[in-house]
């Protein structure tokens, strides 16, 4: 194996070639958050015939030039696209390959430069779509403590601080809470320039719409514990290309290194030689036609096919308190704890289910359909479902924020998207439905003036009324115990 760096259009970049004499078929990851942390990977690659090109986006690390977040991918992958085509070590073959904002780099590169700079493949492992698909839910409200936690780490400089949100909020536990969200930088100490342009962008969706147009095989990879599941779903229903292939499995961001509760055996995959096997047959045209792949099954250690989905169930709640209860956005129900106050006037309304009476298998979309009120003339509606298990505990399942905007004190029906679901329920456990008017420090607490949350200097209480007649929970049930399959067999048939 040979290993060199070179300067790609003046942007740091380093190269790991196979033995031998070439040519090779190329991957390329351009990165934000230094190309030298990916040297085992790219030697991976390399080891199995590929040449691993990594490259530091403008303005990070070794790379010249202002940083400007998802601003210039698409032409900078561009030339470093032609570049890898013109070098003697090279077939004309290329993968772009990365996760998270390395995801946006492969897919920009793909959907949007031009024809003779795009690649032949693309994996696209727990992609950040763009500015505005990162800030807000698809309902409107603003993700505040990821996208905090991103800037303060990563923004406006040429390196990165994993741990400068966290080191901030020792010093000032209540730094998320202060007023507005836009003076976020000042309460950090630092220069933040792109911190108030993020929340100008409102184009969301926009990668998704134009993956329809693509002509590439796609293998997307995600987790149902990811911020990020809802968007890499999309653009596999979305892909335009001859094959497109869905990986998801009971992960956070970091994929197999960041397992879930309800992770088992069979979901510890080998990640790098899936991807190599699929660019192989992605380069070679050995893929089927089609949208396939896996899902797995969490709390059931085994995995699905990617198009499995349950039929709608609808399951009986009763209240236990709070059809009544004030959205009080100095004392706002957090996202970080699943503890119920045991005083004071009710912050949430609370609903259960009867224990099921055997195992539920749960996959697909779930939504709680809600009759309600508020009495300001714009709130947001977070429903929380978590498990109580027989034992006592209790375990977040889903989440969803939808903001409303309509005259003071009006009575409605409305639907609240929990997300994707894809897990076996025990026998015996119960569901509580958690109905707040705020999900802090994950999503920005609506003012419920009508005003901006992320320029808005004060916030009204909001006192809310829910119907527990009128409360729907909708469970997508498989309606027998499921066949496994073998996800590798999926991705890569």
């Amino acid at each position: 194996m040979t290993a060199f760096s070179a300067a790609v259009e003046d942007l740091a970049t380093d190269v790991s070639l196979p033995d031998g004499d070439g040519p090779f078929p190329a991957v390329l990851i351009r990165t934000p958050y230094d190309r030298t942390r990916h040297g085992a990977e790219a030697r991976g690659w390399a080891r199995r015939g590929f040449a691993a090109v990594v490259q530091d986006v403008r303005g990070r690390f070794a790379s010249p030039g202002q940083w400007h977040p998802y601003t210039h991918e698409a032409a900078d992958g561009a030339a470093a696209a032609r570049w890898i085509r013109r070098q003697p070590w090279s077939d004309g073959r290329l993968v772009a390959a990365g996760a998270s904002y390395a995801a946006h780099c492969a897919l920009v590169l793909a959907l949007d430069a031009p024809e003779d700079a795009r690649p032949d493949a693309v994996i696209a492992a727990v992609p950040a779509l763009g500015l505005a698909d990162t800030a807000r839910e698809a309902s409107g409200p603003e993700r505040l403590l990821s996208r905090a936690g991103w800037w303060a780490a990563h923004g406006d400089r040429p390196d990165s601080d994993e741990s400068a949100l966290g080191k901030a909020l020792a010093v000032d536990p209540g730094l998320l809470s202060h007023l507005p969200v836009s003076a976020l930088p000042e309460r950090l100490g630092r220069s933040l320039p792109s911190w108030e342009g993020l929340w100008h962008h409102h184009d969301r969706g926009r990668l998704v719409a134009r993956a329809a147009h693509a002509g590439q095989p796609l293998l997307a990879v995600g987790g149902h514990h990811d911020h990020f599941t809802a968007e890499t779903v999309a653009l596999w229903h979305a892909w335009g290309g001859s094959s497109a292939r869905l990986l998801l499995g009971p992960w956070g961001h970091g994929l197999v290194g960041a397992p879930g509760p309800d992770a088992g055996p069979a979901h510890r995959l080998n990640l790098g030689e899936l991807y190599v096997r699929w660019a192989r047959r992605a380069l070679t045209g050995e893929l089927a036609p089609g949208r396939h792949g896996a899902l797995a099954l969490g709390c059931a250690d085994l995995w699905l096919p990617a198009g499995a989905e349950g039929a709608p169930r609808t399951l009986r709640t009763r209240l236990v308190h709070g059809s009544a209860f004030t959205a009080d956005p100095d004392r706002p129900v957090r996202s970080d704890d699943l503890t119920l106050p045991t005083d004071g006037a009710p912050d949430r309304c609370l609903l259960v289910t009867a224990p099921l009476p055997r195992p539920l298998d749960v996959v697909g979309p779930a939504r709680v359909r809600l009759r309600a009120t508020a009495d300001t003339p714009s709130a947001d509606w977070a429903v929380r479902l978590v498990a109580l298990a027989p034992v006592g505990t209790a375990e977040h399942l889903a989440v969803g924020v939808l903001r409303r905007e309509e005259p003071a004190g009006t009575a409605t029906e409305f639907t609240v998207e929990l997300g994707r679901l894809a897990r076996r329920l025990r026998a015996g456990s119960r569901l509580r439905l958690e109905i707040a008017g705020h999900h802090f420090p994950a999503h920005a607490r609506n003012p419920h003036s009508g005003d901006d949350p992320v320029t808005a200097g004060r916030l009204l209480v909001s006192r809310r009324e829910v119907d527990p007649a009128g409360a729907a929970l909708t469970l997508p049930v498989l309606p027998s115990r499921p066949t496994p399959i073998d996800p590798a067999e999926e991705i890569l048939r």
